[in-house]
């Protein structure tokens, strides 16, 4: 019977994990034995006996769940040192793997033989859309973000009509209109604010209308989205188009979220430091992309920082700030993707990279890097290293 392992997030400040109790009997009644490390829920209040009553065994020692793992299923990749204790033949780890930027961990689990599948690579095809992590943390994360820029806002989202007199609804402005995006202005609109959004495909306008918010017109020219649903790089005349045409309503909200951010590389900066200082002290920006380099000039990542008197919050993990529903999602991405795979008769995890969800997610197998994307793209950075030492 092979063993499914869930480890506990080594960082503690982390409140997400990769398993619910409710998902237990799921991977077992596939033929699995589920092993989870002792204290896998407590951030969110579930105890090691909970998973025990749905049918888990609970194992005190991370390195003995480690060694008897055939898959580790984890939020986050697991820390460099634990790899090494991954003993069984062809150990499968799956997590969010962030594989552009991590280089090295990508040559370790090559090197042990560990096959990587990274959930921030599942295609936004039909198929996988009840696997696709990325979009399922997204769309938490746009709710967050509004409710983190409304607890700093001195004043209310909805208009009301008073014996006092009218307050004005609350004006907010949200660049992006991806998943995250969408369901920032579904949130901010639910609360009763004046919403405008833009984002660089035009073909979205009608989804941003459709929850009751303004799109801004911008004519940038050709710009469009890549196959997996993102949007495309714009060249600097666009963005700097964009900024300038953007600027004033920028200046005039009283709340800014900023969601731009492109797959696998530096986030493009949307609001520079000059539109900043002409917005109205006491107004929130919320950069989503701080983390990564930021789209507003002055936003830090993991702090909330004042400029000017306006608030930037770049906090990040934002899909944490409701870890019981981003852990259901997320623990039920997991299960929808292993099932997908999941050999009945072998009773195992069956890897083959011709399939078109697993061509996209699975990045090492066999010792190999054998994702094509992240093949090519670590080729280009080799031979940029070259030239770099070569001058």
């Amino acid at each position: 019977m092979p063993n499914i392992a869930f480890p506990k997030e080594e960082n503690t400040a982390e409140k997400r994990c990769s398993l619910l109790p409710i998902n237990v009997k799921a991977y077992k009644s596939m033929g699995a034995e589920v092993l989870v490390e002792a204290g896998l829920g407590n951030h969110l209040f579930i105890s090691d006996e909970e998973y025990k009553a749905h049918g888990a065994t609970i194992v005190e020692n991370r390195t003995e769940l480690l060694n008897k793992a055939d898959l580790v299923l984890t939020l986050h990749r697991l820390p460099k040192r634990d790899l090494p204790h991954l003993a069984n033949e062809s150990p499968i780890l799956i997590s969010f793997l962030d594989p552009f930027n991590e280089y090295q961990y990508v040559g370790e689990l090559c090197d042990l033989g560990i096959t990587g599948i990274s959930m921030e690579m599942i295609p936004r095809i039909s198929r996988c859309q009840k696997m696709d992590a990325l979009s399922s943390q997204a769309s938490l994360a746009g709710y967050v973000m509004v409710m983190k820029a409304v607890n700093h806002l001195q004043g209310v989202l909805p208009m009301m009509m008073t014996p006092s007199g009218t307050l004005k609804p609350a004006k907010v402005f949200v660049i992006g209109a991806g998943v995250a995006g969408l369901q920032a202005i579904a949130t901010a609109k639910r609360l009763g604010a004046s919403v405008t959004a833009f984002d660089t495909r035009s073909v979205v306008a009608e989804q941003v209308q459709s929850l009751g918010a303004k799109f801004l017109e911008i004519d940038l020219g050709e710009t469009g989205e890549t196959q997996q649903g993102y949007a495309q790089a714009l060249t600097p005349a666009q963005l700097e188009k964009q900024q300038k045409e953007q600027a004033k309503c920028i200046i005039e909200s009283d709340i800014v979220i900023t969601t731009a951010q492109l797959f696998g590389r530096k986030p493009p900066l949307l609001i520079d430091a000059d539109v900043v200082s002409q917005m109205k002290p006491g107004s929130v920006i919320v950069d989503m992309a701080a983390q990564n380099g930021g789209n507003v000039a002055g936003s830090e990542g993991g702090k909330t920082v004042e400029k000017n008197g306006v608030t930037i919050i770049g906090t990040g993990d934002w899909a944490a700030g409701v870890a019981i529903h981003a852990s259901q999602m997320y623990a039920n991405n997991l299960f929808n993707l292993v099932s997908e795979f999941w050999d009945k008769e072998r009773n195992l995890f069956d890897i083959n990279i011709n399939d078109e969800i697993q061509s996209g997610c699975v990045i090492t197998h066999q010792k190999e890097v054998v994702n094509k994307t992240i093949k090519e793209y670590y080729a280009s950075f080799d031979q940029l290293n070259k030239t770099a030492g070569a001058a």
